[in-house]
């Protein structure tokens, strides 16, 4: 599957990727996490990831797009995600759901991305 980065938005005068993988769009999860903290864009997103409502969206929507998505291991994550000892990083979420809604551009800096579709 080709990965292309289609165009950039600027928000809050930050770039923001867009990336179109077939017809669906994917904004960059880590130019978002940069406009909060340039430094640390991956602990940003992890700490967005280890929240319920975050769990619950993304299980959502892959829900409705994905008729592969591991909804056992997901049950687990349901359940343990806002504690205090829960970590989710894109990879893991990826790896152990096959989620196709949240997906890894590898490159220098490896950036995350969500679909926006």
């Amino acid at each position: 599957m080709k990965k292309d980065l289609v165009t950039e938005i600027i928000v809050k005068e930050n770039k923001i990727g867009i990336m179109r993988v077939g017809n669906v769009n994917y904004i960059s999860l880590t130019d978002l996490a940069r406009y909060k903290d340039k430094e640390r864009t991956d602990y940003i997103i992890q700490n967005w990831m280890r929240n319920t409502n975050t769990i619950l969206f993304l299980e959502t929507w892959e829900y409705l797009n994905n008729p592969n998505f591991n909804s056992i291991e997901f049950d687990g994550f349901k359940n343990e995600s806002g504690t205090n000892a829960f970590v989710m990083t894109p990879k893991k979420w990826i790896t152990s759901t096959k989620a196709i809604g949240v997906i890894s551009k590898q490159g220098r800096y490896n950036r995350w991305y969500i679909c926006s579709s």
